[in-house]
């Protein structure tokens, strides 16, 4: 059997858990973005912002901009993750293939 392809397996499934640590925490991160936004807008005019140990109030509509710009970021970093994983994923099942065809020899 061919050492290099066992190498670039556990390279790949190593890679392929780092892209799904991350998809989490962007998921985890998009979930509250977007509860954020939500509550945002039951609220009345008097909001406020965490900003490290400070709570200071802000303004509605520049907070309303800064969740929703921030919503696509994290959506358009969600859809570059996916691809990566179903890239990776199927590169993971070809080479899988390819190691037992080698193993029936």
């Amino acid at each position: 059997m061919n050492q290099n392809k066992l190498q670039e397996l556990q390279i790949l499934e190593q890679n392929l858990q780092g892209i799904l640590m991350q998809k989490q925490t962007f998921q985890i991160e998009l979930a509250e973005t977007r509860g954020a936004l939500e509550e945002l807008e039951k609220s009345g005019e008097d909001v406020y912002k965490i900003i490290g140990q400070l709570m200071l109030k802000s303004d509605k509509s520049k907070m309303k901009s800064e969740l929703e710009e921030k919503k696509k970021m994290l959506e358009l970093r969600l859809k570059t993750l996916e691809n990566q994983e179903k890239s990776t994923t199927e590169r993971l099942e070809k080479l899988r293939g390819e190691i037992m065809k080698d193993l029936k020899k």
